[in-house]
């Protein structure tokens, strides 16, 4: 599927590495973007600096069936359709099994993440290809292109990640059976995990702590640049037999168990 003049919806898409991906599809793909996120501030200076007419601010709570409606439903009155979901929201609570204190965790704790890293992406997986149905098949193949994106502590979860990183499995999990089901209408199901990136809460980490996590990054020996995220999504949405996979994007690293 080309990318230019394509709808895009990028759960996340106001911070991190959802914001870096929503400035390189609109500023060098060609396409238009639907931030679904729940930091209004920055989500709607975001949308007034790349241009009203290419991008549109929903303020949204993935893990709320009305909210993930009500933000794809102004996203059709605004494009007219959706093509492509990119799923990069999510919150990276740390959780062990056991508390300090020897008690079991809370499930609160855990289901909180698990409303958000996963229930959330498939609520706006779900939606989202609903629209992706009605859409006239590009090259007699593809209506659209769903990426979530889980994490390299899928394979490798580190001590206090148990929340984050059953999540993540679960959108690798998503992968194959969404694929074998969706192909039918022309819809591809991919995930990307990453490693290591340089986002804005890495960069105010303390240099000690940057060289430390640096010694888990095989070649090349740096942390990953965001748009080298942005472009693997696209290559991802461009590659019409690409499909039902994850994509490891880590510089061959592997998290350590602290």
């Amino acid at each position: 599927m080309q990318v230019k003049d394509k709808v895009i919806v990028i759960t996340g898409g106001a911070s991190g590495l959802g914001l870096a991906t929503t400035r390189y599809m609109v500023e060098q793909m060609g396409a238009r973007v639907a931030i679904f996120d729940l930091n209004a501030d920055v989500g709607q200076t975001v949308a007034q600096e790349l241009g009203a007419d290419k991008v549109l601010f929903v303020q949204t709570d993935v893990s709320s069936e009305e909210s993930v409606q009500a933000a794809v439903d102004a996203s059709m009155a605004k494009f007219g359709a959706i093509h492509v979901c990119i799923n990069c929201a999510a919150i990276p609570s740390p959780i062990k099994v056991l508390g300090k204190d020897g008690k079991a965790t809370p499930l609160a704790r855990f289901a909180q993440v698990t409303a958000v890293n996963l229930n959330g992406v498939f609520n706006v997986m779900s939606k989202c290809v609903e629209q992706m149905a009605k859409n006239e098949p590009e090259a007699g193949e593809e209506r659209g292109v769903v990426i979530n994106i889980s994490s390299g502590a899928a394979y490798e979860g580190q001590i206090g990640q148990v929340g984050y990183a059953a999540t993540k499995a679960g959108v690798i999990g998503i992968n194959m059976p969404a694929a074998r089901e969706l192909g039918a209408i022309g819809v591809r199901v991919n995930a990307i995990a990453p490693g290591l990136f340089l986002t804005p809460m890495v960069q105010s980490l303390d240099e000690k702590i940057l060289a430390a996590l640096m010694t888990n990054v095989e070649a090349p020996k740096r942390l990953g640049d965001m748009r080298e995220f942005a472009h693997c999504c696209a290559f991802i949405i461009e590659n019409a037999y690409l499909n039902g996979e994850t994509v490891r994007l880590d510089a061959a690293s592997r998290l350590r168990a602290r």
